[in-house]
């Protein structure tokens, strides 16, 4: 009787998962399909067909991993504390396979070695085994940070009957990079284009200089860490803290896509920027109150209080969030002159400044702003004076809610910034 009933239970579960990934699949389509209607973005692919990532094909098997993984529950069968340690003996095997990588490729880098291949063998075949039992405990400590989110996610209030709606899915996989594309005489986003994973150097500048030169734009490769759709897209990395966060973000974007929000996503620049700093301020929540309960020795510490209690923290040496935002606030009013290439050389010549004090950004653009200048959870940075009161207000109505979960569930049926702007200055 009790395995029929864990039987049923398992089929329902992996009805239920598949029903809820074609829906959210459907919704990523719908959105891309509008999008991929618009004149400029069909400009752009002449470019990019035949590097454009295949998104359907990599969310059918991610789904297929899930559903194996699902149907075995392996982590269903270890203690809390074992769950946990096997998350950090999972980040541990990654940073083994990094620095091995890197020695590697040292081997290959050296003159001083004439046959690389031979000076390498054991070393590569060290690899090839923590490849393989990394693809062997992956699925594992997914499932087990999954859950974790999941409870979190639970616990403030962000679930229906003790479930988040839609369930926590990640996959940890190579990320597509990102072709952003923005007017010269104006930032703003006109296209976002996933490209394949690997491209290299040579080949994104090539790109990028094409875009430019064919349609008198301004183009950008940007790396991304994490893609919303579902399963989620996550890179692999051995940092848990970043790990958390970028999980619990990229969910909270499956959050908002089944409300108005995340629906209007592409509607315009004012909601891009209320859904990726809503998804930020509320990733990073998630993610500190998953290491506090799981991992609570992997905090970050906090900062070091001034030596005088009355006196404020020394501002950093070089600000990079301040001269960033000084930077976009002086393009943004160039551009409206109609100065284009004064702007352009004002961006080269600020490059070299962010070069000099260690931050190696590679292009500073029109494109960069329209990217990075979404992402409103702080003050300052790349968002321009246009954005700023986006970000502002979100993070104001973070403030004046009581809850993460009361937050979220009020931004996420909104579908213009007017509402949230009026939300804040009613204050409740």
């Amino acid at each position: 009787m009790i395995q029929s009933r864990i039987v049923k239970y398992k089929n329902f579960a992996t009805r239920l998962l598949r029903l809820v990934g074609l829906i959210l699949l459907g919704f990523v389509l719908l959105g891309s399909s509008s999008v991929l209607l618009n004149e400029k973005i069909e400009q752009v692919r002449v470019y990019t067909r035949g590097i454009e990532f295949d998104y359907v094909e990599w969310t059918a098997k991610a789904l297929g991993l899930k559903l194996a993984q699902a149907s075995l529950g392996t982590s269903k069968y270890l203690s809390e504390d074992e769950r946990s340690k096997f998350v950090l003996d999972y980040l541990d095997l990654v940073a083994n396979i990094r620095q091995s990588e890197w020695e590697i490729q040292t081997i290959y880098s050296d003159p001083n070695i004439a046959d690389p291949q031979t000076a390498s063998k054991n070393k590569r075949e060290q690899l090839d085994s923590i490849y393989a039992r990394r693809n062997l405990i992956s699925p594992v400590a997914e499932g087990v940070l999954q859950s974790q989110v999941s409870r979190i996610v639970a616990d403030l209030g962000l679930s229906l009957g003790g479930q988040p709606i839609p369930p926590v899915l990640y996959h940890n996989t190579p990320l597509p990079s990102a072709l952003i594309v923005s007017p010269r005489d104006i930032i703003q986003q006109d296209a976002d284009i996933s490209l394949n994973p690997g491209l290299s150097v040579d080949e994104i500048i090539a790109l990028e200089e094409s875009v430019d030169r064919g349609l008198n734009v301004s183009s950008l490769v940007v790396p991304i860490g994490g893609v919303g759709i579902y399963p989620t897209m996550v890179q692999e990395t051995n940092n848990l803290v970043w790990l958390t966060e970028v999980v619990s973000h990229e969910w909270v974007h499956n959050f908002l896509t089944t409300r108005p929000l995340g629906i209007n996503y592409f509607s315009s620049p004012e909601l891009r920027v209320m859904n990726e700093s809503a998804a930020s301020l509320a990733g990073k929540e998630i993610g500190r109150a998953i290491l506090e309960r799981y991992y609570p020795e992997h905090l970050p510490a906090p900062p070091p209080p001034p030596a005088d209690p009355g006196q404020a923290p020394e501002p950093p040496e070089f600000d990079f969030r301040a001269e960033m935002h000084e930077t976009r606030i002086t393009v943004d009013e160039l551009l409206e002159k109609g100065e284009i290439k004064a702007a352009e050389d004002y961006m080269q010549e600020r490059r070299r400044v962010f070069w000099d004090h260690g931050y190696q950004v590679r292009k500073l653009n029109q494109a960069y702003f329209a990217f990075y200048g979404a992402y409103a959870d702080e003050p300052g940075g790349a968002a321009g004076a246009a954005e700023d009161p986006v970000g502002e207000a979100v993070r104001k109505l973070r403030a004046q809610s009581p809850s993460l979960a009361s937050f979220l569930k009020r931004i996420s049926w909104m579908y213009s910034f007017e509402q949230l702007q009026r939300a804040v200055e009613r204050g409740t």
